[in-house]
This record gives C-alpha cells, structure tokens and sequence, in this order.
C-alpha cells in the first residue's frame, strides 16, 4: 500500500538520533552533520523536508544522545528509496568509527 501525504494528509517522519564515539573530534561530528545535510538536502530528492540540531534538554534522559535528525516523506516509497540509495549507504560506512550508536524510528505524523 502506498501512503501519500496530499493536502495536509500525513507525513512519513523518519527520526535518526546519534550518541558520537568518545574519540570523534569535533571536526568528524561536523563532517557527519556537513554530509547528512547533503544526502536529504541535495543527494536525494525524495527526502521533502531535513531538519536537525543538538540536545538541550535538562532531564538528562537522553543516555548520551546528541544529535537529531528529522527526515520526511511524502510516502514509504520514497523512503524505501532514500535507504537503498548508494549515498545513503556511503553514508552509514562513513559513521564507522565515529557514531557510537544510533537510534532510528519512522512514524506517520498525525
């Protein structure tokens, strides 16, 4: 089945949450920000909206999460499409080595 989000309809959000390496240097945190901005913004035209940014929350709940991510979608084929695209595949092996581990959710806006 295909979802499409028309006129105020739902939204495929796609949520990537990265906890960095204690070794990453500031400088392969930005080079990760620098080249996930490129893949949804320039890389695949599927992506409809990137947004991101750093914690600031005060709870301390977030279990050493600091960046977000948030991706979206006018439907799950162009998700589909976004996951099996070459960039975005070079773009996991590049986290190799820096990202410590990673949280990745999708969900239908409401």
């Amino acid at each position: 089945m295909l979802r499409r989000a028309v006129n105020g309809a739902q939204s495929l959000r796609h949520v990537v949450l990265f906890k960095f390496k204690d070794t990453a240097s500031p400088a392969d945190v930005a080079k990760i920000e620098r080249e996930f901005r490129a893949l949804a913004t320039v890389k695949v035209p599927q992506v409809r909206q990137f947004e991101s940014g750093t914690h600031v929350g005060k709870e301390n709940l977030n279990q050493g999460f600091t960046h977000a991510f948030l991706l979206t979608f006018d439907n799950e084929q162009d998700r589909d499409t976004y996951i099996a695209h070459d960039d975005h595949k070079a773009f996991v092996k590049l986290q190799q080595g820096i990202v410590d581990n990673k949280i990745v959710l999708a969900f239908w806006s409401k």
